[in-house]
């Protein structure tokens, strides 16, 4: 390289860092284009099994850590990454389902999963019926030889019902052997109960995750994954993400790598918050209702029990139908360390407004607003506190 011109050597410079380090971080290995030692490696090479590398796109050393991580905290074999929760979801639907295809979705399924169902899968050609998930009759009832995708949700998104998941799945695979089965797992986050041995021989086939939940617990990125068990299967949504072009920001993978560590131990603690919180509401007389698995009276408590060994801090209340939208809307604003927001799974606390009008298709058991509470690592009476300062808004 001697008499290169300096910004050549810039660039083509000779030195490369010795080999042998390690440390607890994994490096980041950035990069959209891949070098090739010759001509013959780069026709030759595969990046599907992950065996390779050819373009950034198609994953990096740092990509490959972490989906081999995921893989193994949810108990799969398999892991594609992709831009976010919603990503995940759709990239399932995308790869699984053709023009005459049918998919069922739970009814109180994230609402974007449902509205994309509504939208780009039906003017596909792709039809879509919604299921009562606490009555797995609906369920049955609903399939027919078309189908050839059934989503799973637990716990629900905003009322937070855990359905019976084992027969949901016996229920697909008997009367549509035909169709895979998913399950939306971000609640569950590989924690709270195995998706692919759920027991008495049930497990799905493939799992969605919003990586930007709890396994980033920052609240400061977007991040998703779909895992399964079957080679073939994970070949079929590897291709599809790739057709799609759906890339990773390896900084974000870099952070939920730094995190992942430490995601039992903050799923633990909200788990314990979001009981202590879930329970002070009971006994507050503005909730008509309280939704968290754990209680007696949440919908699908018995199921979550037969399921669950842990719960997230997630927690949903109706307010008594006395109260107007407006004055649940006040009570919202009056909080004070629970921030107004969408999502969950970080370190400060979130509320968030809904109509169940608006988020279930089927007829709803609520008819006063709700509020949804997504706990997070602040001491839990403090948040207590904040709540019953703001109840004082109902009161007036």
């Amino acid at each position: 390289m001697n008499g290169k011109d300096k910004r050549t050597l810039l660039i083509h410079h000779p030195y490369r860092a010795p080999a042998g380090f390690e440390s607890p971080a994994v490096p980041v290995a950035k990069g959209s284009t891949v070098f090739f030692p010759n001509v013959a490696a780069l026709r030759s090479r595969t990046w599907v099994d992950r065996s390779a590398y050819t373009y950034g796109l198609h994953g990096t050393p740092t990509t490959f850590t972490l989906e081999e991580r995921l893989a193994t905290l949810e108990g799969g074999t398999h892991c594609v990454l992709v831009s976010s929760g919603l990503a995940a979801i759709t990239l399932v639907d995308i790869a699984l389902l053709s023009s005459g295809d049918a998919v069922l979705l739970p009814d109180n399924a994230y609402g974007p999963s449902k509205t994309f169902a509504r939208h780009e899968l039906a003017q596909w050609g792709i039809a879509h019926a919604f299921y009562d998930p606490l009555d797995p009759a609906t369920l049955a009832a609903a399939i027919t030889p078309a189908t050839k995708l059934v989503w799973l949700e637990a716990a629900g998104s905003v009322t937070l019902e855990f359905p019976d998941l084992r027969t949901l799945v016996r229920t697909a695979r008997e009367r549509a052997p035909q169709a895979l089965v998913a399950l939306d797992n971000t609640w569950g986050a590989g924690l709270a109960f195995d998706a692919f041995e759920l027991g008495e021989g049930q497990g799905v086939d493939l799992t969605a995750h919003a990586l930007t939940k709890y396994p980033s617990g920052s609240g400061d990125l977007l991040l998703g994954s779909v895992i399964c068990r079957d080679d073939a299967l994970a070949r079929r949504l590897s291709l599809a993400r790739s057709r799609v072009g759906h890339g990773v920001g390896v900084n974000d993978v870099e952070a939920v790598l730094r995190a992942l560590p430490s995601m039992p131990l903050r799923y633990a603690a909200q788990d314990r918050s979001g009981r202590s919180f879930a329970q002070w509401c009971t006994t507050r007389p503005e909730f008509a209702r309280v939704m968290h698995p754990t209680l007696p009276d949440s919908p699908g408590h018995l199921h979550w029990a037969s399921h669950c060994r842990a719960a997230a801090g997630l927690v949903t209340v109706e307010v008594d139908a006395q109260y107007s939208p407006e004055q649940a809307d006040a009570f919202i604003d009056a909080l004070r360390l629970f921030r107004i927001g969408w999502s969950w799974g970080g370190a400060i606390s979130l509320v968030a407004p809904y109509r169940a009008s608006a988020i279930h298709t089927l007829p709803t058991r609520y008819v006063g607003a709700l509020v949804r509470f997504s706990i997070g690592l602040e001491a839990v009476d403090d948040l207590i506190a904040d709540a019953d300062q703001a109840l004082g808004t109902l009161r007036l």
